[in-house]
């Protein structure tokens, strides 16, 4: 992207932004990245680094394990390995070994099905492939602190055996030597030490002649004298000659190690810059997590449509001193292009306009956004921004000569895909002629389509944008009777400027704010004290509109809990029903049972009984009982239709209908299917249309 002037990142914070980024990286390859961070024009490269960011960002939320530990920075060893007759050493060969362990680990986390769950991340290492040979060859050689292992070659191995065996011999050797001069008193304190890599004693200055041997020096206070026994003097050059043996033959082989491994120095190259790719990738997803950054929607037309978007640097601020940051929602491009911000100072007309200018660059970045996911960034090949005061010393510019220079270079370059950014336009000069200076520079850029945002206090501004095309006003809200700016954004009316409401709130004498009042024109100060009704007519409507919002959805909470409560009623009316609807068929099936357990029992006693009128008697008695049970019935029946008489037809909603089983009439006030849903009484239940019989009341016969 082409910045103008170079210092647009600066202005707009970017910088700030690189740093945030930087300090969350851990490897050098990352930091560099983070330091320059390129801000793209390819929707595709775009696209890609934003979904790198985001799948990394789900991973690190759901606590997902991800192989991306590593955190060396091995260009020195890479660039060595690649050099013909160089070496490299064992610490160096195992920052290596580290490097292709967490290639192997990448590509087995990388499976079929977390390739396809996180493609952004899976590009990362399409191209390259894991080796496994490189660890195989320094696991040959290279134990796990760095040193030569005792079998990477016949001869190493040979050459420890031979110095261990010698050294113990040495050790024995030494150990009877210092407890026979101990026992004549002649050690000092320390016994024993170790000179120009020679094993010696510590004797006594006064008994330096009577021990036999070279003397390798003395201490400081030349109390103690230090002496290579005569007994051990060979041992100690066999021990010497056997480790240079040793030395030449691990450096032969760590030679030979680096010549084989540095054809795989292209590979561990990628390797490398791999690592530090998905360190990078890691660094953006923490900034996103701390920024409560979400992946929005690319397009490759010049529009932006931002939903609940909040400044990056003023939420993080905002969060330390436990304050919330006001979203802001704005939409500008295809007829709505350029945005002319009204209103007073210090009521966050720049810090809206910086808002939009550190997404948009964040986002070409590839970087994740504060916004709302379903918003929506176009790509722009260009920013301009002017801000703040550019009077310059060097070439002798005034403000309003500098300000019209840079108003100069922006018509000239802009274009359809240009964002614009422009601070108090048309300030520094005469109102009128800046004005219509200002009036001449909104129309070109319009005409060339550029996108863009415009500050002012300049009232001719404000009628602009409202008549021309492309040009639309928005206000920064300002309470009037607090007299404190609301940092809230309204798009479609321009907004006062509220001088002398500022005036009055910084406590500028009375009779002052008046007599200013009365030098303004009349028709201004009319236009201006509109703009002052008409934006506290739209705050009160505002909150007007979010009370009833906020009403509706009190409402909206009290009917689902309305409805859950019915549905629970409903259901335990249902429950109740059924039970006794279960009750009187499992009554009526131990009634049977008695019955006929009863009715075997007389059989029983007819056989047995002598007197049969008594077992007639019994059996009389049980029947009559029966058929009094069944008269209960019938006599319900003949009082039910009595009142009612059925009917033929089909059953609709709002009938009367008689319940077969247990010749209860309700009325019909739902029909599902082969159901319906009866009222009986006060309970609400469902029924089995066969098990219904439409019914209808008689006329009595009075009438």
């Amino acid at each position: 992207m082409k910045l103008y002037p170079e210092s647009a990142p600066v202005q707009l914070e970017f910088d700030k932004i690189r740093s945030l980024l930087h300090e969350r990286c851990r490897t050098e390859y990352a930091r560099e990245k983070a330091h320059d961070l390129q801000i793209h024009t390819n929707r595709e490269l775009i696209e890609r680094e934003l979904l790198q960011s985001h799948e990394f960002k789900q991973i690190t939320q759901n606590a997902i394990h991800f192989p991306n530990d590593y955190v060396l920075n091995l260009r020195r060893e890479l660039r060595l390995l690649a050099i013909p007759g160089s070496m490299l050493g064992g610490e160096e060969l195992v920052g290596i070994r580290k490097l292709a362990e967490t290639m192997e680990r990448l590509f087995r986390w990388f499976d079929t099905e977390r390739r396809t769950a996180y493609p952004g991340l899976a590009t990362v290492i399409d191209g390259t492939y894991y080796e496994k040979a490189i660890q195989a060859l320094i696991n040959d050689v290279i134990d796990e602190t760095g040193s030569v292992k005792d079998n990477a070659s016949p001869e190493l191995a040979q050459i420890r055996m031979s110095l261990y065996r010698k050294r113990q011999e040495l050790r024995r050797v030494f150990d009877r030597i210092v407890s026979k001069l101990n026992k004549n008193g002649y050690l000092a304190d320390i016994e024993e030490s170790f000179m120009n890599g020679r094993r010696v004693i510590a004797v006594l200055a006064e008994q330096k002649r009577t021990v036999g041997g070279i003397l390798h020096g003395e201490s400081d206070s030349r109390r103690t004298a230090f002496i290579e026994p005569d007994e051990t003097v060979e041992l100690n050059n066999q021990v010497y000659e056997l480790e240079s043996d040793e030395r030449k033959e691990v450096y032969r082989i760590l030679k030979q190690l680096t010549k084989d491994l540095s054809i795989y120095a292209p590979l561990l190259t990628t390797y490398h810059a791999v690592a530090g790719e998905y360190d990078f990738i890691y660094a953006k997803a923490q900034l996103a997590i701390a920024l409560h950054a979400e992946y929005p929607v690319v397009q490759e037309k010049a529009h932006i449509n931002l939903v609940n978007a909040r400044h990056p640097l003023l939420l993080l601020y905002n969060e330390r001193s436990g304050k919330s940051t006001i979203p802001m929602d704005l939409q500008l491009g295809e007829d709505r292009r350029i945005l002319v911000i009204s209103g007073p100072n210090a009521g966050g007309k720049t810090v809206t306009m910086k808002t939009v200018g550190l997404l948009q660059l964040m986002v070409q970045s590839g970087l994740l956004v504060p916004v709302h996911p379903s918003s929506t960034f176009g790509i722009f090949k260009q920013l301009l921004i002017h801000i703040g005061d550019t009077q310059s010393i060097e070439f002798e510019l005034s403000t309003y000569s500098s300000h019209l220079l840079h108003m100069k270079s922006f018509m000239e370059v802009a274009n359809g895909r240009t964002l614009f950014f422009i601070d108090e336009l048309g300030s520094g000069s005469d109102p009128n002629l800046g004005g219509a200076f200002a009036e001449v520079i909104l129309e070109e850029l319009a005409r060339k389509h550029a996108v863009g945002i415009v500050t002012t206090h300049y009232l001719n501004l404000k009628v602009m944008a409202n008549k021309t095309k492309g040009i639309l006003n928005g206000a920064m809200a300002f309470d009037e009777k607090k007299l404190m700016p609301l940092y809230r954004l309204n798009i479609g009316k321009p907004g006062s400027s509220y001088t002398f409401s500022i005036a009055e709130r910084i406590g500028l004498d009375r009779r002052l704010i008046d007599r200013a009042r009365s030098l303004v024109d009349n028709e201004h100060f009319k236009l201006d004290k509109l703009l002052n009704r008409t934006e506290q007519d739209l705050q009160v409507v505002e909150q007007k509109q979010r009370d009833l919002q906020k009403l509706l959805k009190e409402n909206e909470r009290l009917k689902r809990e309305m409805e859950q409560v019915m549905d629970r009623e409903r259901h335990r009316q249902q429950v109740e029903v059924l039970k006794e609807q279960n009750r009187v068929s499992e009554e009526r099936i131990a009634y049977l049972k008695d019955m006929e357990r009863k009715l075997r029992q007389i059989t029983l006693d007819w056989r047995k009984a002598e007197d049969k009128n008594q077992v007639f008697k019994e059996m009389a008695a049980l029947l009559f009982k029966q058929n009094n049970e069944q008269k209960v019935v019938s006599k319900k029946q003949k009082q039910l239709n009595a009142r009612y008489e059925e009917l033929a037809g089909e059953i609709r909603v709002g009938d009367k209908v008689k319940m077969k089983k247990n010749l209860q009439i309700g009325e019909v006030l739902e029909l599902r299917g082969k159901r319906a849903v009866v009222r009986i009484g006060l309970l609400p239940m469902q029924v089995d249309l066969n098990n219904l019989v439409l019914v209808r009341e008689k006329e009595s016969e009075g009438e």
